[in-house]
C-alpha cells in the first residue's frame, strides 16, 4: 500500500464483523521494531488463512512488532445448542481408566474432557461466509492501526521539524559569529606569541596562527549541518518507510556536533555544540519509533 505519510510504529486497532453464526473479532497492537515482525494468534478454524493474512499485512506495513489476535465468538443462539460427542466422551473415559484405577475415575474433571478436540460439536458454519468476515474485520482493524500510526507519525514529524528549525538557528548564529571568533582568536594568539617569543621569526608566528585558525574553522561542519537539515526535511516530506534513513541522518548530525565541540575555542561555539547535541538526542529518541 503506497503511502507518503510519516508513520509511527505504535498503534492499536480493533474491529468486529458479524456473520450468520457468530462474530469475527480482531485486536491488533503494534510497537517499534527494527523489522516487520508479525505474531498471529488464531483459532483452529482460521489457521489456513494465515498466509493470506500475512501477505496483506506485508503490503500495508513495513516495520514494527505487530501482535494480532482473532476471536471467533458464536452467536448466543448457536452457543446454547452445543452438542456433546457422547461416544468420544466414553472413549476418553475408558482411556483414562487405563491410566488410573477405575475407583479414581470420578476424579476426572468434566471441564477438561469438554476441552478435548471434537468433544463439543461445532455449530454448522458457512466457511466462506466466516472467512469473508475474518478478512473484512482484519482489514478494518489494520486500517485503524495504519490511521493511528499516521496520526502519531504526523506528531513525530512536527516534533522533528521543530528541532531541525532550532538546529538551523544554531548553525546560523555560529556562522554569523565565526569571522569575529576567528579574528579574535588570531589576535589573542598573535599578541601572546609576540609577548612570549619575540625572538621567533615573524613569518613563523603567522604560519602558526594560520594553522591554529584553520583547526578552529568550523565552516565546513556548518555547511554539512545545513545539508543534513535540508535532507531531513526532504525525507520527512517524502514520507513512507523513512525510519532507517532518519536514523542514519541522526548519526551524521551527531558526528558534526562532536566535531564542532572538539574545535570549539570560545564559549559561544561550545554552548552551540552542547545545544545541538541535546536537540539531536531528542530527535534520535523519536526517530526510533518511526516506521
Amino acid at each position: 500500500m503506497a503511502n507518503n505519510k510519516v508513520r509511527s510504529m505504535t498503534a492499536f486497532g480493533r474491529a468486529e464483523v458479524n456473520y450468520s453464526t457468530g462474530t469475527a473479532i480482531w485486536e491488533m497492537r503494534s510497537v517499534n521494531h527494527r523489522y516487520l515482525e508479525p505474531h498471529f494468534r488464531l483459532p483452529e478454524a482460521a489457521r489456513a488463512l494465515e498466509p493470506k493474512l500475512r501477505e496483506t499485512l506485508r503490503k500495508t506495513l513495513n516495520r514494527g512488532k505487530v501482535e494480532m489476535t482473532l476471536t471467533l465468538k458464536p452467536n448466543v443462539g448457536e452457543a446454547s445448542r452445543l452438542q456433546v460427542n457422547q461416544p468420544l466422551v466414553e472413549e476418553l473415559i475408558k482411556a483414562a481408566n487405563l491410566v488410573v484405577p477405575a475407583a479414581d475415575s470420578l476424579s476426572l474433571n468434566p471441564l477438561e474432557i469438554l476441552k478435548w478436540p471434537g468433544v463439543i460439536a461445532e455449530p454448522a458454519t458457512d466457511t466462506n461466509e466466516q472467512s469473508n468476515a475474518i478478512f473484512e474485520s482484519f482489514n478494518q482493524a489494520l486500517q485503524q492501526v495504519l490511521e493511528n500510526r499516521e496520526r502519531e507519525g504526523a506528531e513525530l514529524a512536527g516534533f522533528i521539524e521543530a528541532r531541525i528549525k532550532s538546529i538551523g538557528e544554531q548553525v546560523t548564529e555560529v556562522r554569523a559569529l565565526l569571522p569575529q571568533i576567528l579574528e579574535n582568536q588570531r589576535e589573542k594568539l598573535r599578541t601572546r606569541l609576540q609577548e612570549l617569543l619575540t625572538e621567533i621569526d615573524r613569518d613563523r608566528i603567522e604560519q602558526e596562527i594560520a594553522l591554529l585558525a584553520q583547526k578552529a574553522d568550523v565552516d565546513e561542519e556548518l555547511d554539512r549541518l545545513d545539508a543534513h537539515i535540508t535532507e531531513t526535511r526532504r525525507v520527512l516530506k517524502n514520507g513512507g518507510a523513512i525510519g532507517r534513513r532518519l536514523d542514519f541522518l541522526m548519526q551524521e548530525f551527531n558526528r558534526e556536533a562532536n566535531t564542532l565541540s572538539s574545535k570549539s575555542v570560545v564559549t559561544d561555539t561550545t554552548q552551540a555544540a552542547v545545544e545541538l547535541k541535546v536537540l539531536i538526542e531528542q530527535m534520535r529518541e523519536q526517530v526510533q519509533n518511526i516506521e
